[in-house]
């Protein structure tokens, strides 16, 4: 610098060079040591606040939801408990080593077929852009046994992030049919329970948070194999299953606490399955066979309902990818209309809950029904609208058909 030091100033706080430990020269501008430590205690304050993955903002747990609702109908409480398990799930995964160390939110969802589980995953996944994937519980044996390795359902989330570990180790892992590796008996047996409690065992580490060598490809291990290492410790787990026979191991507890004027109450609530798994402790899911080990890694419960005919009709009609819109569009490509009648619909509700499947049976029955028309249609050029009536669906009548003017 030709200038002496006290005829420069910085120009942001205006103080003189001799006023400072130093000052930095830019074009046509000063900046001083003490501006420049207060920028960057700005800046660490902003990093601090500024929660992100993957370098994107980390969405709050309403937004979350906001996200669900537009997918999912109904369950409007296991979709908050989700919204917040998995928020809280990815600050622990944003504040890395902190000076209070922050447990990890792993998810069990407890409800029948078709109400959503899977849906929900996939579509958490979706919405934080992070490798996702599904495992089956029934198909997993305690090392060494025939069946698939514990370990190995790590080798899914790799292979749905294009083998990028990091990433893999930032994912969100759904392992389904949990209750189905629930413990074969509470007595000791002379075989080995390898595809229930050994399950079990097995799964504890990896839940907790441990690093496992998995064969990138799958399949077994063996000694001169290279092995990917895969860090569990921020992979969150969210675990499924129906629990069949759940709700009778409930009230039994709460039909011996029905005493005096809360036995009305508790009479009323036992009637209603929904009712009943919303009430859930551990102790029942020890009983129904899981170890208090794995309940403990599991600490937030999402109860799941059945739907009822509204919901199923709000299936139909109402999310983005609702499945009336899906036939709609599929009819579109071929240059047809496809309408459904309100009397239609409602049948088609009234059969899906015929098969009890859940919100899974409405896609069954639409396919059943839809599929002769959607073999014919298509080589059709003279028809403008199909509209499906309620006597189509009962199989009294074709559906109704909208011809193109041109026809003769």
């Amino acid at each position: 610098m030709n200038k002496k030091t006290s005829e420069i100033a910085c120009s942001f706080c205006g103080k003189e060079g001799d006023q400072v430990e130093k000052v930095i020269q830019g074009p046509s501008v000063y900046i001083c040591s003490e501006c420049i430590g207060l920028c960057n205690e700005m800046l660490e304050e902003d990093d601090k606040h500024e929660l992100s993955l993957n370098g994107r903002p980390l969405p709050k747990p309403a937004e979350i939801k906001a996200h669900l609702d537009a997918h999912i109908i109904g369950q409007e409480r296991a979709k908050k408990a989700l919204s917040v398990a998995v928020y809280n799930h990815y600050k622990r995964v944003h504040s890395g080593t902190a000076d209070v160390q922050l447990s990890k939110s792993n998810i069990l969802l407890i409800g029948p077929t078709g109400v959503g589980k899977t849906l929900l995953a996939e579509t958490l996944a979706r919405i934080l852009q992070v490798p996702f994937a599904i495992v089956d519980a029934t198909v997993l044996t305690e090392a060494g046994y025939v069946g698939e390795d514990v370990e190995n359902i790590l080798v899914r989330l790799l292979q749905a992030a294009d083998y990028d570990v990091k990433q893999a180790e930032r994912g969100i892992l759904f392992i389904d049919e949990l209750d189905k590796v629930a413990r074969k008996s509470g007595n000791p047996s002379i075989t080995r329970d390898v595809s229930g409690e050994g399950v079990q065992q097995e799964l504890l580490k990896i839940l907790e948070g441990t690093v496992s060598g998995v064969p990138p490809k799958g399949g077994r291990k063996h000694p001169e194999q290279p092995l990917v290492q895969i860090n569990t410790k921020n992979i969150l787990f969210i675990c499924g299953g129906a629990f069949d026979g759940l709700d009778k191991i409930i009230s039994q507890r709460i039909g011996t606490k029905s005493m005096g004027f809360g036995s009305l109450l508790d009479e009323r609530e036992g009637a209603d399955e929904s009712n009943l798994l919303a009430r859930v402790e551990p102790e029942e899911l020890i009983q129904y066979g899981l170890i208090p080990e794995l309940i403990g890694r599991l600490p937030v419960v999402g109860i799941l309902h059945p739907f009822s005919d509204q919901a199923l009709m709000d299936i139909l009609l109402k999310p983005r990818n609702a499945l009336v819109k899906q036939y709609q569009k599929l009819f579109e490509m071929d240059g047809i209309a496809l309408r459904f009648e309100e009397g239609a619909l409602k049948k088609v509700v009234e059969l899906t809950q015929e098969k009890e499947m859940g919100a899974r049976g409405l896609r069954a029955v639409l396919e059943t029904i839809m599929f002769e028309i959607m073999f014919d249609l298509p080589a059709r050029d003279d028809i403008a609208e199909c509209v499906i009536t309620k006597e189509f669906i009962e199989h009294k009548a074709p559906p109704t058909f909208v011809y193109n003017k041109k026809r003769a």
